[in-house]
């Protein structure tokens, strides 16, 4: 015999069942009850109401915290700390005016990023950005603004539809600048240059005049942009001594010596432009044949030959106007002399391209090439860009007049 207790809690989950007393006897009538003697039901179980709302409302300020602390955190690392010299350049105004364009307006521009690696020198370059911001010259691209991220500096300029000039002339086979596209082009770009070495309240230099900083709008007129190696000086005074920057094929001999970047420095770039654009080469190719490796001296051994029209570019099939040609090629040789007192100013050479002069009768020659170079004359060109930078050394080899091999 097995004597015990059975409940079921039926439809309801959440029913309890208690047993407050018994009384049981095998043979004969049990005991009665006492009920006033048992104890009473206990009670409903006590709710955890607080305690939930506690650790719910904690739960949620920590996470509210936790957010709070890390957008701190990432928002302190990422901001910079504005300096006292950059308020003197309204470097505040520049950031503004930056993001209400980006914005606020549908205008597409062209954001480049420059690096600097020394804190005086980020501050000196910053001022010059700051002044170059008010040039203003149609075949100039605008500079709209800049702002600083730790050692980097984003410039943003107007963005021209069609990119760079180098684009035409080398990276798309099938789309070919006419010669009166191109003959504007170099029109404009020596505009560009004239007004900044005569056209502004200082001297702007730009320092890396080349086909991969002409750009073109929609119309395919110049702009010369990329001033982020541009330098400022006062008119009547000396430019002081910078570091070596530019392209390979475009610095002048003289600036490796003199470290000193002057007019006569962007006119000898705009040389090596002029030839890129008749010729439709590059100013320095190592894949070409050992005499045409270096563009200029193998236009001037065309050019003594008598044979100059013959370094014209193939893609323009013989459609070109030749005066127009002749006098591009000879400035291009006349603006590559290594003497920079022998290179025309950016004026002279605008009116020598607007027809207002005639070109002289004799050119003067590379230095090089009549007996002013002695010995081995080593021109030391330094390539540098934001992400890189090599040195290459091209030797002229210049033999004496009455020197034997």
């Amino acid at each position: 015999m097995y004597v015990g207790f059975s409940a079921s809690t039926g439809h309801v989950l959440a029913s309890s069942h208690y047993i407050l007393g018994w009384s049981f006897k095998i043979n004969g009538q049990s005991q009665a009850l006492d009920l006033s003697s048992l104890p009473s039901f206990p009670g409903p179980p006590k709710k955890h109401t607080t305690l939930t709302v506690g650790v719910s409302v904690s739960s949620a300020v920590f996470i509210i915290a936790l957010s709070i602390a890390v957008y701190v955190i990432i928002k302190i690392k990422n901001t910079e700390v504005v300096e006292d010299w950059e308020l003197d350049i309204d470097e505040a105004v520049s950031v503004e005016f930056t993001k209400e364009l980006l914005i606020n307006s549908n205008t597409q521009v062209a954001v480049k990023r420059v690096s600097h690696e020394s804190k005086q020198g980020l501050r000196e370059f910053v001022a010059e950005i700051s002044s170059i911001r008010r040039l203003r010259q149609r075949n100039l691209v605008q500079l709209l603004g800049w702002c600083r991220r730790r050692g980097d500096l984003l410039l943003v300029y107007n963005f021209m539809a069609n990119g760079s000039l180098d684009k035409f002339l080398f990276d798309d086979p099938k789309t070919t600048l006419n010669w009166d596209q191109r003959f504007r082009i170099i029109k404009g770009v020596a505009s560009g240059l004239l007004y900044l070495h005569e056209g502004y309240e200082q001297i702007a230099i730009h320092r890396d005049v080349k086909a991969s900083n002409v750009l073109l709008d929609d119309e395919l007129n110049a702009r010369l942009g990329d001033f982020s190696r541009a330098r400022l000086y006062e008119h009547g005074s000396n430019p002081g001594t910078s570091r070596i920057v530019g392209t390979m094929g475009y610095i002048a001999p003289d600036l490796p010596k003199t470290g000193k970047a002057t007019t006569s420095s962007d006119v000898y770039a705009f040389g090596a432009l002029l030839l890129e654009v008749a010729c439709g080469r590059r100013p320095i190719d190592l894949k070409a044949l050992p005499g045409e490796l270096v563009l200029v001296d193998w236009v001037w051994e065309k050019f003594r030959q008598g044979r100059v029209l013959d370094v014209v570019d193939t893609r323009l099939n013989g459609q070109y106007d030749v005066g127009e040609m002749m006098m591009v090629v000879k400035l291009g040789l006349t603006c590559s002399n290594d003497v920079p007192g022998a290179r025309p100013s950016m004026r002279k050479l605008v009116r020598y391209l607007d027809g207002e002069v005639d070109l002289p009768e004799t050119l003067t020659p590379p230095a090089a090439f009549h007996g002013g170079a002695e010995g081995f004359d080593a021109f030391v060109h330094s390539f540098s860009s934001s992400s890189s930078s090599r040195h290459w050394i091209i030797c002229k080899i210049v033999q004496k007049p009455n020197q034997r091999e």
